[in-house]
């Protein structure tokens, strides 16, 4: 195992898989277990139409301030680990999931750095699937583990310099990462501007 590409002796144990199978406490919705997600249990109920929802995307970086994209396999293209945070699950808790499910790594500490909402979130799957994300951004630059795609959400990880991105770069990661570069320390929100 590794931290921050550094050798670690830490291990972690069991696979975190497993939690996307069969939800912690066996949550019910609308007398369903939970053995979908709670995107999964709308999308039954409501078929391709726009859903509101609560997710998070995770900027990691390493020891040379690169960032760690995954080729996508729902869309061919790169884009940062991320999703939604289901039902009981704090938005931290969802990143740190997110993270362990889509690249193997634990994240052993996160800085939430700015809330992405509004209209410029929407976002239309291929299969018709229309969503209106309001996402909390974190930073993470402690992380132990040796990066993996899981070979279902993602093809391939690694890490790409903030200067060399990928051109197929999913356009509303491109532009979280384009507010990273200019963070200063003070969470953000992106399209909010007082009134003088």
């Amino acid at each position: 195992m590794t931290l921050n590409g550094q050798q670690s002796n830490y291990r972690v144990r069991g696979g975190y898989r497993a939690r996307r199978r069969g939800l912690p406490g066996q949550r019910e919705y609308g007398g369903m277990e939970a053995m979908i997600s709670y995107l999964e249990f709308l999308r039954s109920r409501l078929g391709t139409a726009r859903v509101l929802l609560p997710g998070v995307r995770a900027i990691i970086l390493n020891d040379r301030d690169e960032v760690l994209l995954q080729r996508r396999t729902d869309l061919a293209c790169w884009g940062l680990p991320a999703g939604s945070v289901e039902l009981d699950e704090t938005a931290f808790e969802a990143m740190v999931r997110e993270v362990r499910e889509e690249t193997g790594l634990e994240v052993c500490q996160a800085e939430p750095m700015a809330l992405y909402s509004g209209p410029g979130q929407r976002f239309t799957y291929p299969n018709g699937d229309e969503i209106q994300c309001f996402s909390v951004a974190f930073i993470v630059r402690r992380w132990m583990g040796t990066p993996e795609a899981d070979g279902v959400e993602g093809s391939e990880v690694r890490f790409w310099p903030l200067t060399a991105l990928p051109d197929d770069l999913l356009p509303l990661h491109a532009a979280t990462l384009e507010d990273f570069r200019q963070y200063q320390g003070r969470f953000m929100l992106p399209g909010y501007h007082t009134k003088e």
